[in-house]
């Protein structure tokens, strides 16, 4: 299987090879607007891929929102529909050529946050509530936040999620896919049971210089 993955798109597109599958690990616009989610999903939905799937992160407060109740235009925001070309993960799982994908958009609140960059966070116990839903026979897993200690360090250092290095080493599934720390993006790491990849196609600054992450995931 041929896997695109990417995340913290911030507003841009980049150019993409096509394959099986895309994974789009949250962040998806510039300013939070209904118009440019609208953008990126037509976007999304040109692209040359079998199945889509994505989840939001700490900037996709109007997906929050959708999650929640309807906009003025009567939105119920993106759909959860396994039959669909794209699918919309929130603490929830597809299933894609027989391989289990399970979507969780949350990542740590902190002391001086963006309070416009809020959606979807909270502090590890909150996150480990979330996090304990997984099913252990996930394949691919796809959260926002990296775990503690892997491809998450930035300026303050490591800033990951100890709840969600728990739980990757007791699900143990084939890929993890997130992003969320941009220093660290358009990399990835083998650990002994995992591939891990944080899919961030921008920087610390916000630009695009990050190619996506391509793995194959053999049967």
């Amino acid at each position: 299987m041929i896997i695109d993955c990417i995340a913290d798109l911030h507003g841009y597109y980049p150019k993409l090879e096509g394959g099986d599958l895309l994974i789009v690990a949250g962040d998806l616009t510039a300013r939070d607007t209904k118009k440019e989610f609208m953008q990126c999903f037509t976007w999304m939905n040109n692209q040359n891929y079998e199945k889509i799937v994505f989840i939001a992160g700490n900037h996709d407060t109007l997906i929050q929102k959708w999650d929640k109740e309807q906009d003025s235009e009567g939105y119920n925001g993106p759909t959860s529909n396994p039959d669909d070309k794209i699918e919309y993960l929130c603490d929830s799982g597809t299933e894609f050529e027989r391989v289990k994908i399970w979507g969780s958009p949350w990542s740590l609140w902190f002391s001086g946050i963006n309070p416009k960059c809020t959606a979807f966070t909270g502090n590890e116990n909150q996150l480990m509530e979330a996090y304990e839903k997984i099913p252990t026979d996930t394949d691919i897993l796809i959260t926002h936040t990296p775990p503690y200690g892997i491809l998450d360090k930035c300026k303050n250092g490591h800033v990951g999620s100890e709840s969600l290095k728990k739980q990757l080493f007791r699900i143990k599934p084939r890929l993890h896919v997130f992003g969320h720390i941009h220093e660290c993006g358009g990399q990835q790491i083998d650990l002994v049971s995992s591939i891990c990849v944080n899919a961030s196609i921008v920087n610390e600054r916000y630009e695009h210089v990050n190619k996506p992450v391509r793995i194959i995931l053999n049967p």
